[in-house]
């Protein structure tokens, strides 16, 4: 039995791990305990398919690397530690593939992971605007606490420790919306879609400021990012121009005022330029992305195969510099650096190939002009010969207007594949693993990538 088959028999426990993905951004402690029960149970009944997998084999393959690296640390007790934000996580990748094998999960999924964020972003807005502050038996029952003005201060960061942490969560929550509002819209025959519809523009809509609000550079990267990708899946050039023309006249008007971009600064709005081109703070040399990276390139070549342990960089960062920093800002340097180069290659090579068959799977099955190549009809209605799939019309501008909810799984299995590459970027100037609801939700996308097969919809 492949992992792509789920037994889907066991409703109770994918309505277990349904309701705990929702209220885990809100009490990360009851999410994370019906999590838990979760993977036990499809873990015991998923046990053969788990360790004959190749792809999991390499998974087990690098904890042995992770662990043999924090026997060998400079600090034992912290790279210890720091397996906490690695295996378990291992672990849920594993078994999660096993649970989330059908792209009709990814729709239900979807509206698990964003409706949160609608809520969160009020709690934000309070934050910012009234000072919102949470009271102490409230932070001791979920474990989080609402800081009056963001943390840091003038940064929105609602329910999360830090304001990068909301970034990135509303990044994936952006996307996600995006790529289900995109699938509903396909569809035609939809109940209640006008409704649907407008509730996840509003949504969109308090993510989009959220996003300005945290005032993440990257975040509003892979907002742009996002906009355009969805613009090139649509086939939707001008929207695309537009894009890029604003993007050009935003940095522009931020990296080269004497150039022009005086003017430009008077049309956009001060607090993006002078974000972006880092104007708003005084920084010491210390705290600079590149001198952290350098740091990082240099423990590399010091200790080349298996690094100085993991959660390692902030001591010696600290002994070196003598300022505390908890990460540098770039998760690939500092995995490198504390785990070893072969660690890192194979960490990479895990991921990419992983995203290498999703993007496979969504070319071959899952994008529009497959289905133009499948039924090629012209603007007549299609039947197929598989059971199970409903037809469709074309809309006349080109393309497929499924009538299915079968079928609104390419630009869902898209909006996944865009929400773990967002979550990559972004990693590549932060890092994102050291909170508990980012990294769980970041691993539950990788395993909905690598689980679902779109192959088994015929889409």
């Amino acid at each position: 039995m492949e992992l792509s088959q789920l037994k889907t028999n066991d409703h109770r426990t994918w309505s277990c791990f349904c309701l705990s993905v929702l209220f885990f951004p809100f009490f990360p402690a009851l999410g994370a305990l019906g999590i838990l029960i979760v993977l036990g149970i499809v873990g015991r009944n998923n046990y053969q398919q788990i360790i004959r997998s190749p792809l999991n084999r390499s998974l087990v393959i690098l904890a042995i690397l992770l662990i043999v690296s924090a026997a060998l640390a400079e600090y034992p007790q912290s790279a210890w530690l720091g397996l906490a934000n690695f295996l378990p996580y291992f672990f849920l990748f594993v078994v999660l593939r096993c649970l989330i094998t059908e792209p009709r999960q990814l729709r239900q999924l979807s509206w698990l992971l964003i409706l949160p964020s609608f809520p969160i972003v009020l709690m934000g807005l309070g934050q910012i605007y009234a000072a919102w502050d949470t009271p102490p038996l409230i932070e001791a029952i979920l474990g989080w606490q609402l800081v009056p003005l963001g943390e840091p201060a003038g940064r929105m960061s609602a329910v999360f420790i830090y304001a990068n942490f909301l970034a990135i969560y509303l990044a994936i929550a952006f996307t996600l919306t995006l790529g289900l509002g995109l699938a509903i819209w396909q569809q035609q025959s939809y109940k209640s879609k006008n409704l649907t519809l407008c509730l996840l523009t509003l949504i969109l809509l308090a993510d989009l400021s959220g996003l300005i609000l945290t005032s993440s550079r990257n975040a509003w990267g892979l907002a742009v990012f996002s906009c355009l990708a969805y613009a090139l899946y649509l086939g939707w050039k001008w929207l695309v121009w537009g894009f890029t023309g604003a993007a050009t006249a935003i940095l522009w008007a931020s990296f080269a005022p004497h150039l022009g971009g005086t003017q430009l600064r008077q049309v956009i709005p001060a607090f993006i330029w002078l974000r972006l081109s880092d104007q708003a703070y005084d920084r010491p040399v210390e705290t600079l992305r590149l001198t952290q990276w350098q740091f990082c390139w240099d423990l590399i070549k010091e200790r080349p195969f298996l690094g100085w342990g993991l959660r390692n960089f902030t001591p010696l960062y600290q002994a070196k510099t003598n300022l505390w920093l908890g990460h540098p800002h770039n998760l690939f340097l500092m995995f490198g650096a504390e785990t070893g180069i072969i660690s890192l290659l194979l960490f990479s090579a895990i991921i990419a190939t992983i995203m290498f068959q999703g993007i496979k799977s969504w070319l071959n099955n899952g994008h529009p002009q497959a289905y133009a190549e499948r039924y090629p009809l012209g603007p007549s209605f299609y039947k197929s010969a598989s059971p199970g799939v409903s037809p469709g019309v074309y809309d006349g501008r080109g393309g497929l207007r499924v009538t299915s909810v079968e079928q609104i799984s390419s630009p869902i299995f898209f909006s996944y594949l865009l929400a773990f590459t967002n979550c990559v970027l972004f990693n590549l100037t932060d890092v994102t693993i050291f909170d508990l609801r980012v990294n769980t939700i970041i691993w539950i996308l990788l395993a909905a990538i690598s689980g679902v097969k779109l192959e088994r919809d015929r889409i």
